[in-house]
């Protein structure tokens, strides 16, 4: 047995001592085609609008080192995913507690220390994701830019993706380098939805949206939800150079308005069965040792 079969077979077995695993928990990763799209800025605020509607939310900073999370919270979190993976402290013992009730996880630099996953690590991985069903409702995770494999495997695990874009050409062909990337290589990929930021208006957004649906639906068989734009508001700069979150500093501003609302529209789909922790954590490992 090589050493994908033994790590998929401690997946299973540490997954079936967990009688319905995460169930009802829904896993949704926040990605973008490039950088500097207001992709982590989006996730905190997301976070924060949604445990304010009475969910409890936990944020996975998977940015891979750049420690995004914690400088836009103004938080110094005393540990990250690094400690979870050398088994220093277990993953509820890492979250460091952000605004408005969201917990958060610094990633440091474990997730890209993933791919060389021992069985002793993996063991204690599975162990401590295990807790969290116990302690949140929705998985928010803040992938990193690009079609890297270690972002494109967070995202095939999850049971939804947010592409986040803005109209920026380069932006927008991006947007959809990502999102082809996880049609070529998945037969079964995550439910897809865009949202369009920076935009001066709401049309321009709509236009952004049906230009990559078209595009989606007709050359990758995927027909992403569109849902809705953000405009660019100078309130959201000011909230990131004082490293506190629009919705907190500017709650009256448009940005936070248009977050409030994409956050309605989230929680009012009909989410048939969500991912849950057991599956993600499942199709994170599998989709890693290919």
């Amino acid at each position: 047995m090589d050493q994908a079969e033994r790590l998929r077979s401690l997946v299973n077995k540490r997954m079936d001592q967990v009688t319905q695993l995460g169930k009802g928990m829904r896993v949704i990763a926040i990605t973008s085609g490039k950088g500097g799209v207001g992709k982590t800025n989006f996730a905190i605020n997301l976070s924060i609008y949604l445990s304010r509607a009475g969910k409890r939310v936990i944020l996975i900073d998977a940015d891979f080192g750049l420690a995004n999370v914690e400088v836009l919270f103004g938080v110094s979190p005393r540990y990250s995913f690094r400690e979870v993976l050398s088994g220093e402290v277990t993953v509820a013992d890492a979250l460091t507690m952000g605004p408005d009730g969201v917990r958060f996880l610094s990633g440091g630099s474990g997730f890209t220390q993933m791919a060389n996953i021992t069985e002793s690590h993996l063991a204690a991985l599975l162990s401590g994701f295990s807790q969290l069903e116990d302690l949140t409702d929705i998985l928010i995770i803040d992938t990193g830019a690009g079609v890297s494999k270690a972002v494109t495997n967070l995202l095939k695990a999850a049971g939804e993706i947010i592409v986040v874009t803005t109209s920026d050409p380069t932006a927008i062909a991006d947007a959809y380098a990502v999102m082809k990337a996880i049609a070529e290589e998945d037969t079964d990929p995550p439910v897809t939805k865009i949202v369009v930021n920076r935009v001066e208006s709401s049309k321009e957004g709509l236009e952004v949206y049906k230009r990559l649906y078209r595009v989606c639906s007709r050359f990758l068989n995927i027909k992403p939800i569109n849902l809705g734009n953000i405009p660019y508001d100078r309130h959201l700069v000011r909230s990131v150079k004082s490293q506190e979150p629009v919705a907190l500093m500017y709650p009256n501003s448009e940005s936070s308005r248009s977050i409030q609302i994409i956050c309605k529209k989230l929680l009012d789909e009909n989410v048939a069965e969500s991912t849950g922790i057991r599956q993600f954590i499942d199709r994170w490992v599998r989709f890693m040792k290919k």
